[in-house]
């Protein structure tokens, strides 16, 4: 008996607008047809502008899921099962309403802030491979917004390693989801530009820990441990670091987490000057830096949370399968990976799970790709469709 595809109802779908969607992207949530059918599910990487042109004439999509509410998305994530997907794209519209509001110094502005870290940080403790693999599977070219949140969620898992207390790792992610708050409106721009910075743009990049420390605290955001995270993640420990210039232990340990945080996310992230790292170059960045660190610490923390094969990377097997890393090891165990495509390329129509540890699916590889395969994120980390 063949297998129905999912369907949803109908009643509150409405038509994919011109503009919502982008050529080379994950889809940001499944697209259905009139009918409540999945045309595409959340993940699917939009290959040309005429499959785009197909998407507004036949496609539709649930509008909560594109804009829910700062309370609607709290109690979605706080009740059933956590699922990282479901909920990527109503965080980060969550988080420019954050934005916003320490803008526009909201009396709600601390309460939000703190509110979405503590709200990441639970999706991260319930959901950890699936909320770290968002870091990877979205990375290829992420907006600035996604970027923050990448950021927080490294931070999170960083920290964990540390064995920071909990309060802790909530306001270091805070920091992490605040820190680039005067470069939001430049930076999508700078990151796409093959331009050498001009004077002013190198000047706000300068002065940007400040200028979010100062509209945090106009916002009355005065956590003074989250203010000094964000004043000094540029700070370097041989003094070569912006604003102040510190050197060795006047810099947080913490600020130098975030700091590697960015540092990481950045090298994985394409950018108009140059190409994206695999993990593999990225990990090895990291590594010989540690040599010349004072805190090389801190770097093994980050290493050893990510392992060499966090999820959402993808692979290549001994088998030449490609596939996607979904979970770290646990205990004695290998890392667990999908095999999204076959020796030839072509893609199977759902992941099979492979057993790394026999030696036919061995992990030979990481992949670098500047476009992402096609992939149900939600079927991958089987999670059921929302």
């Amino acid at each position: 008996m063949p297998e129905n595809k999912p369907t949803a109802s109908t009643q509150n779908l409405v038509r994919v607008s011109p503009g919502v969607l982008v050529v080379g992207k994950p889809l940001p949530w499944p697209v259905f047809d009139a009918h409540g059918e999945v045309l595409l599910a959340q993940g699917y990487v939009i290959q040309s502008e005429s499959q785009l042109e197909q998407l507004y004439n036949r496609g539709m999509f649930y509008p909560h899921q594109a804009e829910n509410p700062d309370e609607e998305v709290a109690e979605e994530v706080a009740e059933g099962q956590r699922n990282p997907f479901a909920d990527y794209r109503a965080l980060l519209k969550t988080l420019d309403r954050t934005y916003d509001a320490i803008s526009t110094q909201d009396p709600d502005a601390r309460l939000k802030l703190l509110g979405l870290a503590r709200l990441i940080d639970r999706i991260c403790r319930e959901a950890p491979d699936a909320t770290l693999s968002l870091v990877h599977l979205y990375s290829v070219e992420p907006t600035a917004t996604e970027q923050s949140l990448f950021y927080a969620i490294v931070c999170h898992f960083a920290g964990r390693e540390m064995h920071l207390d909990d309060g802790r790792i909530v306001v270091l992610m805070a920091a992490a989801l605040s820190a680039n708050l005067a470069l939001m409106p430049i930076l999508d721009k700078l990151n796409a530009s093959s331009h050498s910075l001009n004077d002013q743009q190198r000047s706000i990049i300068h002065r940007h820990p400040q200028l979010a420390a100062r509209a945090l605290h106009e916002a009355g955001i005065e956590n003074r441990l989250l203010l000094k995270i964000v004043l000094q993640h540029h700070e370097r420990a041989d003094g070569s670091g912006y604003p102040e210039g510190l050197t060795g232990d006047a810099i947080l340990p913490e600020a130098h987490v975030m700091a590697l945080a960015e540092h990481y996310v950045a090298l994985i992230s394409r950018r108009g000057y140059r190409s994206r790292y695999s993990i593999t170059q990225a990990r090895k960045a990291l590594a010989d830096a540690a040599q010349d660190s004072p805190r090389p610490a801190l770097f093994r923390a980050l290493l050893n949370a990510l392992t060499p094969y966090p999820p959402g990377a993808l692979v290549r097997l001994a088998s030449n399968e490609t596939a996607v890393v979904t979970h770290r090891p646990a205990h004695m165990g290998g890392h667990r990976v999908k095999a999204i495509s076959d020796p030839m390329g072509s893609a199977y129509a759902s992941g099979f799970e492979r057993d790394t540890g026999l030696l036919d699916f061995n992990i030979r590889a990481v992949e670098v790709v500047d476009m992402m395969p096609p992939m149900d994120f939600q079927a991958l980390w089987d999670y059921e469709h929302q």
